[in-house]
């Protein structure tokens, strides 16, 4: 052969594995996009259609059913990609596994002529006359490297027929997983496609019945934000007084500005915090986000626009908000009609934890990070447990689901 073979197949299992790595990322990242997904639509199915919830407001039930028809088609698209990116990987071990048995043959082949051909001058006398011949010392020791060369390169060449053997062996094993694994996401695929249909006319029933008692879901939409206003202003008004109350202190300080004057110790904090900033842990041991950080649409008229300017976090009944950083208690909530919360100040950056049945600390306190702060409200209406949290640098409102690891 021109070329050795353990040269061609060291090549083709370098650019194989360099390929092979590069889809393994691709594998692990859609896998842990996938694993995520199908822990938040088991968390949404616990917290938020358990059937002693069934009873709650149509508008929960809606943005429950909004909720989980959007994961459950995020699910099938990642599903998709895992399938597509199966095959990819399918087609290039069938390119492999036929080229590997075209180079296969071509070695048997000139193995089996190298065999005849030595069997031919099998003999020792053959291969002693070969030697005796030598016109000079030097040729005879020229052939007797020749002889022992001859050996080695047929012994490497059965070496050579057995690695390729076991290589093929071992395409056509990966070929076998790989066929099952796509079967496996084409049959899951088809559940989530099954029950998301169920869940979309779940939808439809209930928006029908809905639009037959507009008034009532209009009624509930405008106690929802009028909650949600009152608590915003109060959350505004609150900050406004910590930084007027806390610049009052300090010697030089401007006590209008809308900036905390800060302390060394309290710079360290803050930019701690900031160096946090996507890794920060949620304010609630476990749950599943319900609502979302800015503007959304309505669930029923999705012309109707509405204003979230923190995340709402569904949990277990009895769960405790918990510090997502350390820092200091600067305010307790109370909204006349309404829940408790506690706003805690990390150098320049508020996290605030509503709708508290319960309070663990009093402004003044110093909290760890995992403290716990109190425990959170469960609606006996609709049995659902959740946490309306904020965060704030100074008075301007941030989106926590840039702050908090996965939200």
């Amino acid at each position: 052969m021109k070329y050795s073979f353990l040269g061609i197949l060291l090549g083709l299992l370098f650019l194989t594995g360099l390929n092979s790595f590069s889809q393994t990322g691709e594998q692990k990242a859609l896998e842990s996009k996938k694993e995520q997904l199908e822990n938040e639509i088991r968390e949404i199915n616990r917290l938020l259609f358990a059937e002693r919830k069934q009873k709650g407001s149509v508008l929960d039930q809606m943005e429950a059913l909004d909720q989980k028809i959007n994961r459950q088609q995020e699910l099938i698209r990642v599903t998709n990609q895992q399938s597509n990116l199966l095959n990819r990987q399918i087609n290039a071990n069938i390119r492999n596994i036929s080229k590997l048995r075209e180079e296969l043959e071509s070695l048997k082949t000139d193995y089996a002529r190298m065999i005849r051909k030595s069997y031919q001058n099998r003999s020792q006398q053959n291969r002693l006359l070969f030697l005796l011949s030598s016109q000079s010392f030097f040729q005879a020791f020229k052939r007797l490297q020749y002889i022992k060369q001859y050996t080695q390169f047929r012994k490497r060449q059965g070496e050579e027929i057995i690695e390729k053997t076991e290589a093929l062996s071992a395409l056509n094993q990966d070929l076998t997983q790989q066929r099952k694994e796509k079967d496996l996401l084409i049959a899951q695929n088809r559940r989530v496609r099954d029950q998301l249909m169920v869940e979309v006319k779940a939808q439809k029933d209930l928006l029908q019945s809905i639009r037959q008692n507009e008034s009532a879901y209009a009624k509930e939409i405008d106690t929802k934000q009028k909650e949600a206003r009152a608590i915003d202003r109060q959350i505004d008004r609150l900050i406004r007084e910590a930084i007027a109350a806390s610049n009052r202190e300090k010697r030089g300080s401007d006590r209008t500005a809308s900036r905390f004057a800060l302390t060394p110790e309290a710079t360290l904090i803050a930019s701690n915090f900031s160096a946090n900033k996507g890794n920060l842990i949620w304010p609630v041991e476990k749950g599943v986000k319900k609502q979302g950080f800015g503007v959304y649409q309505d669930a029923v008229y999705p012309g109707i626009k509405h204003q979230s300017n923190g995340v709402i976090i569904a949990t277990d009944e009895g769960a405790k908000a918990r510090a997502v950083f350390e820092g200091e208690v600067i305010a307790i909530l109370a909204v006349p009609g309404g829940n408790k919360g506690v706003q805690i100040k990390h150098g320049n950056y508020i996290s605030t934890y509503y709708n508290l049945s319960e309070l663990y600390v009093k402004k003044g306190d110093k909290v760890e990070a995992k403290e716990a702060l109190g425990e959170i409200y469960t609606n006996r209406s609709n049995g659902l447990t959740q946490l309306k949290f904020y965060l704030y640098r100074d008075v301007t409102r941030l989106n926590p689901e840039e702050w908090i690891y996965r939200l």
